[in-house]
């Protein structure tokens, strides 16, 4: 059975493991994210390890935080671009990994990374079309097509479309650095503490934070729904943790669409319409291994 490395980069923590697949994960080491050369050294050791350990990796998928540059043709295909983190603005993340570690480097953003692990073993099998989205630190998004991550120009930034604020209702004026009141600024981890001054896991079921944080969520689920038609969406992250959240987010959703998108997964199912991952916590390592498994040329 071929060997991949998978490197989950995320901006708080980054998580290395080696496997083939969900029961296949043969060692892990988990880290928080500090200055550029220190974290990416760490994530070249283990691999170097693990390696001596059990053998020649296949290849090595990278998920990493962003803005990134996923263009192979780009002379910057694999930089941390225009990120608001201290250190990490035009990083050369992957050419760093691949001076160091000489095999097929699979890369792409964090969102689109847990998008295929749903996709290969998780709530996405055997769909055509779908979303995951992940609300905490950050809020990101990945589409899936055919099988493969949506890209365009660099790739979508589900995170940060324009919402509906109404500022009697809310006046919070959200907390993202480019745009102040667009999904993330609003609704990710930061926004939730700033405006009640606890975090989220702290706050109760039936805290008014929940219902904002439901609304904001399911105006941008509507905007998604009408412009992808996705088969399904899956809300992963930090804060979709508080469960008594789905529920809510769910309603909202099919109250904004108002009845427009005619279709039973909305109408009838939407239970089995947003829901959380199938792999939970280990969606975006396990969405490494499959970036990997595509730069080893395995569909």
């Amino acid at each position: 059975m071929a060997f991949y490395g998978g490197i989950e980069a995320g901006g708080t923590k980054f998580v290395c493991a080696v496997g083939s697949g969900p029961d296949d994960i043969r060692a892990t080491l988990k880290y928080p994210t500090t200055h550029p050369d220190e974290t990416i050294r760490k994530a070249i050791e283990f691999f170097r390890e693990q390696q001596e350990k059990h053998g020649p990796l296949a290849a090595i998928g990278v998920a990493a935080f962003g803005p990134l540059d996923p263009r192979p043709e780009s002379p910057t295909y694999g930089y941390i671009t225009s990120t608001p983190k201290p250190g990490w603005a035009n990083v050369d993340l992957l050419g760093v990994l691949q001076q160091a570690l000489p095999v097929p480097l699979g890369f792409d953003t964090d969102v689109n990374g847990a998008a295929l692990g749903e996709w290969r073993w998780g709530a996405a099998q055997g769909l055509d079309t779908f979303i995951y989205l992940t609300i905490g630190t950050g809020i990101g998004g990945g589409a899936v097509v055919h099988g493969r991550p949506v890209h365009g120009l660099l790739h979508p930034e589900m995170g940060h479309v324009r919402l509906p604020h109404d500022w009697q209702a809310d006046p919070f004026p959200g907390n993202c650095p480019y745009h102040g009141d667009c999904l993330e600024g609003m609704a990710n981890g930061p926004a939730i503490e700033k405006r009640w001054g606890q975090r989220a896991e702290t706050l109760p079921a039936d805290h008014p934070a929940w219902e904002i944080e439901a609304g904001y969520l399911a105006y941008g689920l509507a905007s998604l729904i009408c412009t992808l038609s996705p088969q399904r969406i899956i809300l992963g992250g930090g804060v979709m943790q508080q469960t008594h959240l789905f529920p809510m987010v769910r309603r909202k959703t099919q109250a904004y669409l108002n009845g427009y998108v005619q279709a039973p997964q909305i109408l009838e199912e939407i239970d089995d319409y947003i829901v959380p991952p199938g792999l939970g916590g280990n969606a975006g390592i396990l969405g490494a291994f499959v970036l990997a498994q595509l730069a080893a040329g395995m569909d």
